[in-house]
């Protein structure tokens, strides 16, 4: 006979509570402190009795380990920065359902599917990560020359076996804060290359400030504010608050996967060198960027197509302050693509992180590279370069149909 909901306010009675896997529903009272780690059997579900319902773990200490058919609901969760409040045990045989609605939490929200795990669903409802440090976690996705550090949200299917399925809804995941960001990436979704899938119908995420704070010079790291990684399938990432970041590498959208569509509503702005407004990889069906993109470090380009393809690619405007940073950079075949109010760079050139190597890039506000092609490309507002001796346009590729409306000129240097 199940046993009855258990009413917790004390560290022993939670401890007892999710020692018994009777216990289905664990209701939180109060704030609960000092806490060791805690391991919620498979099928219970944990949730908060009101606002002030709390659970701060020791320091040091991972916080909330789920297993399988796990829920967890109207919390706040606290660990140290550096320490995981949410993750999972991948030892268990199968995910199963699990649900995070209405959880803050301070430390990184990190979901992997691994070991001999199968597949599972993740539905998020609600998740804001204050603050964390993914910057220790040692596993990292590695591509185009590059390690990808894991976000303050991680949802990985790292399983090698292509036929396990990881399917997740991510709605209302936020993460950082202006004068504090997230350090690593900020919201991380990946399966593995020719290995386990992830599924996603709907990313969607609110204000997203991150800092990979990775050390100048280095050329084989980078993060994300948010991310979708190898072997991801997306089919709408919607972001309706700003993404920014602020460090060394630091891309603010970055997709190596493979989505729909991807509509950004906000502003998208970079503040550290070699960062990029948005970064392509993967194949993105339709992408518009509804506000500004502005970069300010040195190499931070506006929009980069470096592999794979985007069919359309709608952008407000593009803005770059530094030496390198170009506006629009295509390097492969893509579709149409279409700004609205124009493009600008304010920089010469400078050094650049393309693909895991430094190499040296003029501030040019739109460059077709050798190889890189567009059926049509659209400018209202114009392009404007205001470096000395940049030019507004570089074609060593093709273009199909070219129209821009307005000035695109070099801006004269007194």
């Amino acid at each position: 006979m199940t046993a009855p909901q258990a009413v917790v306010d004390t560290p022993q009675a939670l401890q007892a509570a999710t020692q018994n896997a009777q216990h289905r529903d664990i209701v939180v009272r109060g704030a609960l402190s000092n806490l060791p780690t805690i391991r919620l059997a498979p099928g219970q579900r944990l949730v908060g009795e009101d606002a002030d319902a709390a659970l701060a773990f020791a320091a040091g200490v991972d916080g909330l380990q789920l297993s399988a058919d796990n829920e967890i609901a109207g919390l706040r969760i606290e660990a140290s920065a550096d320490r995981r409040a949410i993750f999972n045990d991948t030892g268990v045989e199968h995910l199963g359902w699990i649900r995070i609605a209405r959880v803050a939490t301070v430390g990184q929200v990190q979901i992997l599917v691994a070991d001999r795990m199968g597949g599972g669903h993740v539905d998020v409802d609600g998740l804001d990560v204050i603050a964390a440090d993914a910057r220790g976690r040692a596993d990292r996705p590695q591509g185009y020359g590059v390690h990808v550090t894991q976000g303050a949200f991680t949802l990985w299917n790292m399983r090698t076996d292509p036929a396990v399925v990881v399917s997740a809804r991510l709605v209302g995941l936020s993460a950082g804060r202006p004068s504090a960001p997230v350090l690593g990436s900020g919201i991380f979704v990946s399966g593995t290359p020719d290995g386990g899938r992830l599924s996603v119908p709907l990313l969607e995420t609110g204000a997203v400030y991150s800092d990979g704070r990775i050390a100048p010079g280095t050329q084989d790291q980078i993060t994300g504010g948010v991310f979708t990684v190898t072997n991801a399938f997306v089919d709408v990432v919607r972001n309706r608050g700003p993404v920014v970041t602020y460090g060394v590498n630091d891309m603010v959208l970055d997709n190596w996967g493979t989505v729909d569509r991807w509509d950004a509503d906000e502003k998208l702005t970079s503040y550290g060198p070699s960062g990029i407004g948005f970064v392509n990889f993967g194949t993105v069906n339709e992408l518009r960027v509804h506000a500004p993109i502005e970069t300010f470090g040195q190499g931070a380009r506006g929009f980069n197509v470096y592999d794979g393809t985007v069919n359309v690619a709608e952008f407000d405007r593009i803005t770059t302050h530094a030496d390198g940073a170009v506006g629009i950079q295509i390097s492969q075949p893509i579709g149409r693509l279409a700004v609205h109010r124009g493009i600008e760079t304010f920089g010469g050139t400078g050094d650049s992180l393309v693909k895991g190597v430094v190499v040296r890039l003029s501030a040019v506000p739109l460059s077709i590279k050798p190889g890189g092609a567009a059926r049509e490309i659209d400018v209202e507002g114009g392009v404007v370069a205001h470096g000395e001796g940049i030019a507004p346009l570089e074609v060593h590729g093709t273009i199909g149909t070219l129209r821009i409306d307005g000035v695109a000129t070099a801006a004269t240097v007194a």
